[in-house]
């Protein structure tokens, strides 16, 4: 899979979490684009039209479930997986209901978000080989 044009947009209010991911998926050859909040990640999504986002649920300003129904509104298609640190959080659940393509936890080596989203996208029809 040709991984450098594929562009990762992370949204997590903990700036340490989000360095330490982008510097791992930096190091498998993605391009990694980062804010902090769910506001900022829509912006983002139209500025920059990432291919897939890594969407924290709990972060101040604008959660990450608001964040994933207003993206719907304008972007059905983005792949879009749900970081949680919590295993029963009932917000994943409700995220669901927008449409999400996975749930990676926190507490996971980064190696099981790797093939996560790479599983995410060789099923995403636009990013097919």
């Amino acid at each position: 899979m040709e991984k450098q044009k594929i562009r990762i947009l992370i949204v997590d209010d903990e700036a340490d979490f989000r360095q330490l991911l982008k510097f791992w998926l930096e190091k498998k050859g993605y391009e990694v684009l980062e804010v902090g909040n769910g506001q900022e990640s829509l912006v983002k999504i139209k500025e920059e039209n990432p291919d897939i986002v890594f969407m924290d649920l709990r972060m101040p300003v604008m959660d990450g479930v608001e964040a994933i129904k207003q993206i719907r509104q304008f972007n059905q298609d983005i792949p879009i997986i749900v970081i949680s640190a919590f295993v029963e959080d009932p917000k994943v659940k409700e995220a669901m209901d927008y449409g999400i393509s996975g749930v990676f936890y926190k507490g996971e080596e980064f190696e099981k978000s790797l093939v996560l989203l790479e599983s995410v996208l060789r099923t995403h029809k636009k990013l097919k080989k």
